[in-house]
């Protein structure tokens, strides 16, 4: 801070010093003695020192009241310090007027954004009623393709649960709550969702009990598990195998599907990637993983997926409280 004060006020501190060398000189050449000179020299070097410290002291404050004041910048401005200079009143100006710009524009984002949370809010919630109406229909149908119909039906049903999925994760409330389960539980009640894939698709399972317990959100655990399942019967081949089981605390997903190519790896997780699998298949939306990985992350669980291509993939879930992991 001393430096930066320094550097701003280098140019006065070498005017004073020329002007104490030019008046020495002066005097020096008026034949005046040396102690006149001297004494005057140091008069102005005490009285420069004295205004310097002031100068100092009143800069250090300064600078402490404008550290308040960027630490809440995003919410008022009301604590700049008062301008010293017809400039320094220039700049807290503009600041006003683009804070003033940033508050407005906030507002009219934020206004949107529930619009449009809003809306497809009421979209999920209007769309469950054909779907219920469907299903109702396909138990009285006994066509050759019923279970081609309820196939699709089922996977509607999941689109939709993941819109609404979405919708939560990506509002300001959360409505995680965390209480003590059995993994084994959270686990049945995700294969169970998808068990008439298993069948029609003829996929074996291999569930071995982990035994574990953890203290989780039961909603959002079964949501991910259930989205790593989806992934994994949407990539693997009739006759295959999907094998769920526990090293240590980590949950591993495995499957025998189409894998993922190394390329992929890094970004599988980001918003919107569907990766080359996702491209061919043309109908990932790029969302599953992603919702899996910002779900963990509030859960303090992390995620890393390990995968060949037409090897398969697993899937491992950190179940340590805080724990992070890269890809």
């Amino acid at each position: 801070m001393l430096l930066s004060y320094l550097k701003r006020h280098y140019k006065i501190i070498l005017l004073l010093v020329l002007f104490i060398l030019l008046f020495g000189l002066v005097f020096y050449l008026y034949q005046i003695s040396l102690e006149p000179i001297l004494y005057a020299s140091l008069l102005c070097f005490v009285v420069g020192l004295i205004l310097f410290f002031i100068g100092y002291s009143r800069y250090v404050l300064r600078h402490r009241a404008l550290q308040v004041v960027i630490q809440q910048a995003l919410v008022s401005l009301d604590r700049l310090p008062l301008p010293k200079g017809l400039i320094e009143a220039d700049y807290q100006r503009l600041l006003h007027i683009l804070w003033e710009e940033k508050t407005r524009l906030a507002w009219e984002v934020d206004r949107e954004r529930q619009s449009m949370v809003d809306y497809y809010t009421m979209w999920v919630h209007q769309i469950k009623t054909p779907i219920a109406a469907l299903d109702l229909l396909l138990q009285g149908d006994n066509s050759a393709d019923r279970e081609e119909k309820a196939t699709q039906l089922f996977q509607i049903r999941q689109y939709v649960d993941m819109v609404l999925q979405y919708l939560r994760l990506e509002s300001d409330s959360s409505d995680l709550l965390l209480a003590p389960y059995s993994l084994d539980d959270l686990i049945r009640q995700a294969v169970r969702q998808y068990a008439p894939l298993f069948i029609r698709r003829r996929i074996r399972l291999d569930f071995q009990p982990t035994e574990m317990s953890l203290i989780t959100d039961e909603k959002w655990m079964v949501f991910v598990i259930g989205q790593i399942l989806s992934n994994a019967l949407k990539y693997t081949a009739e006759q295959g195998q999907v094998c769920i089981y526990a090293e240590g605390r980590n949950l591993i997903i495995a499957d025998t599907g189409i894998g993922i190519r190394p390329e992929d790896l890094p970004r599988i997780g980001e918003k919107g990637f569907t990766g080359y699998n996702g491209r061919s298949d043309k109908k990932s939306t790029g969302l599953g993983l992603y919702l899996c990985k910002r779900v963990l992350d509030r859960l303090g669980y992390g995620l890393h997926i390990y995968s060949a291509v037409d090897q398969g993939t697993e899937v491992h879930l950190h179940l340590f409280q805080g724990q992070r992991v890269r890809e």
